[in-house]
């Protein structure tokens, strides 16, 4: 059962989605510069510093916390830092993680996917909130949770699938990592909610990541909806975040430690 924080975030997601409803489907340019999750947008804590930096010739951003390990990374996707971190920041594969959210999480599937391949040293960690991991868009929750999500809708999910793959074909495996092999990928922890038209992209890819060996953790929230653990000033959101910290302080270490 939801908290009263998180079922406030939930109505006010509802009212935005009974507004759009009927109303033609924006378009993308429209869909980026009115973003942000249940209208909110996250303060920057004032003590934390903020760079700009160009990563490997991706415009990104480098964040320090007071007190955090200054040997360890976590990239947050989008992408386009993996060799920067190693090369240009001189970091080991076992003090980095990479996390992302909802695409984001899809991404770091593919990242992790197109690096092992490559016959490249693997991050430590990874964790993936709700991710997007099959663009053919074939899960059951696409159905059985049209009701519950009151974030996405699969008219929505479909269309932004579209223009993300340009004429591809959905289910290539860096664009729908569900379809890849995941054998050899480092541990993962998914978090994922039961509201959430993409609750089977989770399940499946922690079915296959432990068939395939991986050590995978996967916690659904019930009653929750898409990337919960971003939705600030919630009980629920605290307490993944918590977890995420935990499971990746377990499993990377300091820069140069043994």
């Amino acid at each position: 059962m939801p908290s009263q924080a998180m079922q406030d975030v939930i109505d006010e997601l509802r009212a935005q989605q009974k507004a759009s409803a009927g109303q033609p489907p924006p378009a993308l340019a429209e869909l980026r510069a009115a973003f942000a999750p249940a209208g909110r947008l996250h303060p920057l804590p004032d003590d934390v510093l903020v760079t700009a930096v160009t990563a490997g010739g991706v415009p990104a951003h480098w964040l320090a916390a007071p007190g955090a390990d200054a040997g360890r990374v976590l990239l947050f996707l989008h992408g386009g830092a993996w060799r920067w971190l190693r090369t240009d920041q001189d970091l080991g594969p076992g003090s980095m993680a990479v996390a992302g959210d909802s695409a984001g999480g899809g991404l770091a599937v593919a990242l992790l996917v197109a690096l092992r391949d490559a016959g490249e040293a693997l991050p430590a960690a990874a964790t993936l909130m709700s991710p997007t991991v099959d663009l053919t868009s074939s899960g059951a929750s696409m159905t059985e949770r049209v009701d519950q999500d009151p974030f996405s809708t699969p008219a929505l999910l479909r269309q932004l699938a579209s223009s993300y793959l340009a004429g591809a074909d959905p289910k290539t495996p860096l664009a729908s990592p569900l379809f890849a092999s995941l054998a050899g990928l480092p541990p993962l922890l998914v978090q994922v909610g039961t509201a959430d038209l993409l609750l089977s992209d989770s399940e499946r890819l922690a079915a296959a990541a432990a068939a395939a060996g991986v050590d995978v953790t996967l916690e659904i929230g019930e009653g929750l909806p898409h990337v919960y653990p971003i939705l600030l000033g919630t009980p629920e959101a605290a307490a993944a975040t918590e977890r995420i910290g935990q499971f990746l302080r377990a499993r990377t270490r300091a820069s140069g430690a043994r």
